[in-house]
């Protein structure tokens, strides 16, 4: 799939999943960074995404048994493949997305193939695009996190596609904001903002509360890096109050990760980035604010998300360093090389470069150049 546009029908949805499967299970293992220069943006990703806002399920019959060599397929399957996504999931949390990104891939391939030989029901059809929807999230999210972006890209697409056969609209808006995460990794930040918009407006009348605050927390993120330090601070108050309203009893199982933590986390970044944009008693309070609620995030996060404690530490440090607090920084950056030891995980690995480059005008003190030189040798044993 060369380009972001397919055409809006089931079979050319199983078609291009079974393609782009069968091709990522053979792809080498890279981190080239190279791979970030061919993914597609502006008008040329958003354009055809905008189809996805209106598009409706194609009509589906029932698979009769006789066209269908491979069996029935029922409610018991698509629980199946629901399970093995949260099993994904959390070893994505665990360990990063490098270590399982074939698997899920091979698991993606294989529940594809249900849908083009086994026999259904059209109702167990909408389900089984729906579950594949979602393990493809999974299987882009690996490869984003790897450092795979244009393989992540093509991966969150055809989910996406996917989740249009499904008729699944909450599914589909968390594929799109997993890719406005990627663009905004990749410095594309307006399209980042552009795809929540569209998450937004997509799912408006499926969305959860949990949905609806994860995309306003990310909204302050993204408009925090672009200074629009207003509405920045606007879509965090939104964030946090619409977060409020959330019943997990009531949530889809993609959103079990946007808890308390994370939501703190998200907008103690969004404050932190505001910091280092002001001045003055302006960056003293929303640093004071950054750490407080990046310590929040830290004292409730699962011992498993360690990934996520990775980039709490890196926010904390990043806060310290805005103003000018060595020891912290130089804390808070040991404990996150401890962390990424442990994982594998492209994103880190970024996100310690970045920091290692805002350290640069400290350089003639001791403990940041020890720190930037410890983020280098890191950085490169794990990307050698």
């Amino acid at each position: 799939m060369d380009s972001p546009d397919l055409p809006w029908q089931s079979g050319s949805t199983i078609d291009a999943i079974a393609h782009l499967t069968r091709s990522e299970i053979m792809l080498p293992h890279t981190r080239h960074s190279a791979e970030a220069a061919h993914v597609h943006r502006s008008e040329q990703l958003l354009n055809p995404l905008q189809e996805w806002v209106t598009s409706k399920p194609s009509p589906l019959a029932e698979r009769p048994a006789e066209h269908a060599p491979s069996g029935r397929v029922g409610k018991r399957q698509v629980e199946d493949i629901r399970a093995i996504t949260t099993m994904f999931r959390d070893a994505d949390n665990r360990h990063g997305g490098a270590l399982s990104r074939r698997a899920v891939i091979a698991q993606m391939s294989d529940a594809t193939a249900m849908l083009d030989s086994c026999s259904y029901t059209e109702s167990t059809s909408r389900a089984l695009f729906s579950a594949v929807a979602d393990l493809g999230s999974v299987a882009g999210w690996m490869s984003f996190d790897a450092g795979l972006h244009k393989s992540a890209q093509r991966l969150f697409i055809t989910a996406l596609h996917a989740a249009a056969e499904g008729g699944d609209r909450a599914v589909g808006a968390h594929i799109l904001q997993c890719m406005a995460r990627q663009m905004s990794h990749l410095d594309h930040y307006e399209d980042a903002l552009d795809l929540v918009a569209l998450a937004q407006y997509w799912a408006r009348r499926q969305i959860s509360p949990a949905t609806s605050s994860m995309l306003a927390s990310l909204e302050a993120r993204f408009h925090a890096i672009l200074g629009n330090l207003d509405d920045s601070e606007r879509a965090a108050g939104q964030a946090e109050e619409i977060f409020d309203r959330i019943d997990p009893a009531d949530e889809p199982a993609h959103m079990a990760f946007f808890d308390a933590a994370e939501l703190s986390a998200t907008i103690g970044v969004a404050h932190q980035i505001a910091a280092k944009k002001s001045h003055g008693s302006h960056r003293a309070r929303r640093a004071e604010k950054s750490l407080s609620l990046l310590g929040h995030a830290l004292s409730l996060r699962p011992e498993h998300r360690v990934r996520s404690k990775a980039f709490d530490h890196l926010g904390f440090a990043r806060t310290h360093l805005t103003v000018g607090e060595i020891d912290g920084a130089r804390e808070e950056t040991d404990t996150a090389l401890t962390l990424f030891g442990s994982i594998s995980s492209k994103r880190v690995a970024d996100r310690l470069a970045e920091l290692h480059d805002e350290a640069e005008p400290f350089i003639g003190n001791p403990a940041i150049a020890h720190m930037r030189s410890s983020i280098g040798h890191a950085v490169s044993s794990a990307t050698a």
